[in-house]
């Protein structure tokens, strides 16, 4: 049984989440323990709850300790089964997270996944849903293995109640090679509210298309004002994502109370445009996300990012502990080279 010390390096649920993947598709039984000790409120809260459950029924695992506030679980898996299922975070706790934990499995397991999430889909703290749709899914999709996400429903904080569908076709991933982003193609984006003025939307749109300012490529992001069909609560988010020659990048945030819609298109125009002139091959917040892909990918891959975070890093550890791969990160002009490679 692999002993994981949940508190190393940045210690947080994404360390949480990537284990139980990987422990899924190795079939290493894990001891997990310090979930998330730094934290205000440490322990297991419900959207990780959710995660663990949800990757423990794709491969039948047992697991034991598994409550709200728990800092220690045991986890062992049998095997990976494809087919349909569906999981309830019960609060507004975030679905992206929760695929964040099941996506490597569906991906790498070599089999067909349909999954319906319900829970929060564009909640603070986690990628927004478009991001993942547009800026992950399409790079996964890069190397070899393709998904399909459709939005059913959006939810925010604190009712949350947002579905989500996700299929992922049986496929093999191999290495991804990025040294230059090529030429870049279009801008994309979205911004969107439920339950709020439409000017919300139109300011943040605004703000994140003055950042980028003009391009020799066609920009342009689009508004979605949604009604109660299409959402439940209050909330919206802003995604911009730019198609390159031979990769994308993207940045993205969720409207706050409190926040003005103008910092947050500020923030996610600014982002990308740093992205783009650095000449990054992933962005800095999918640079953590592709590792375990990567890693799974077995053979030689690497990227560019301007900036390596502490989640980045941390996951970089924790993929050592199950796979026989080798991570190295070194300056590379203004950016950082990020290689994995078979040891």
């Amino acid at each position: 049984m692999l002993d994981i010390d949940g508190s190393h390096g940045e210690g947080g649920g994404q360390l949480l989440r990537t284990a139980v993947a990987l422990a899924a598709l190795t079939g290493s039984a894990i001891r997990f323990h310090s979930i998330r000790i730094k934290r205000d409120h440490p322990g297991l809260g419900p959207q990780h709850l959710a995660a663990v459950r949800a990757v423990a029924e794709l491969c039948g695992a047992r697991v034991d300790g598994l409550a709200v506030r728990s800092l220690e679980i045991t986890f062992a898996p049998r095997s990976v089964r494809g087919g349909e299922f569906a999981f309830d975070v019960g609060t507004a706790g975030s679905v992206t997270l929760v695929l964040q934990a099941l996506l490597p499995v569906m991906v790498a397991a070599g089999t067909d996944f349909r999954v319906r999430v319900s829970g929060g889909t564009d909640i603070r703290g986690a990628p927004p849903l478009d991001y993942l749709r547009e800026v992950l899914l399409p790079l996964v999709a890069r190397m070899g293995v393709h998904a399909q996400l459709v939005t059913r429903c959006r939810g925010y904080y604190p009712r949350g109640g947002g579905t989500v569908e996700i299929s992922v076709a049986a496929g093999k991933l191999r290495p991804l090679r990025l040294a230059t982003p090529g030429r870049l193609l279009r801008i994309d984006g979205l911004a969107h509210v439920a339950h709020l003025p439409a000017h919300v939307a139109a300011r943040m749109r605004a703000a994140a298309l003055e950042q980028l300012g003009p391009r020799e490529a066609p920009v342009r992001c689009e508004t979605a004002i949604l009604g109660r069909a299409e959402a439940i609560g209050q909330g919206g988010a802003v995604v911009m994502w730019a198609q390159c020659e031979h990769t994308v990048l993207g940045a993205g945030r969720v409207a706050q109370r409190g926040v003005r819609a103008e910092a947050l298109g500020e923030a996610v125009g600014r982002e990308l445009a740093a992205d783009l002139a650095a000449r990054a091959t992933v962005d800095v917040h999918a640079a953590d996300q592709i590792l375990v892909y990567l890693a799974l990918a077995g053979g030689e891959s690497s990227f560019t990012t301007r900036e390596l975070s502490g989640h980045a890093s941390t996951a970089m550890w924790l993929i050592e502990q199950f796979l026989p791969a080798r991570f190295t990160a070194a300056p590379h002009g203004a950016l950082t080279r990020v290689a994995v490679a078979p040891r």
